[in-house]
This record gives structure tokens, sequence and C-alpha cells, in this order.
């Protein structure tokens, strides 16, 4: 069986520092120039540029 990922927008900055992001999984260190996501339930988590762009897209305001 095949799924798809249900689009959901996201909010999303790029970090200008090093830092450690508390996620439910534990602990994630993230990077300079690094994505932190914040997910649907208000949880964040940090991602790689290159995954971000390949994964993500800008949308307008609504």
């Amino acid at each position: 069986m095949k799924y798809r990922k249900i689009p959901v927008v996201i909010e999303a900055y790029q970090t200008d520092k090093e830092m450690v992001i508390h996620t439910l999984e534990g602990d994630h260190h993230a990077s300079v120039g690094d994505y932190i996501i914040t997910g649907v339930h208000g949880e964040q988590y940090p991602c790689k540029p290159d995954i971000f762009a390949e994964t993500y897209e800008p949308v307008e305001d609504v």
C-alpha cells in the first residue's frame, strides 16, 4: 500500500547560531544555517538546509 504525506503549512526560521533544540525524540544540535521547524503541535526540530529545500516550498500568507 502507498501513502501520501498530508500537506501541512509549517512555521520555520533559519538560525544564525549553534543551538540545542529539545525535541520529542530528545535533544538535537542545530548548526548555523539550519532551519528550525515548528510542527503542528508546537514541537520544534532542526532541519538541514538541503533537506529543507527538497521538502518544503514557500507559501503566500492568506
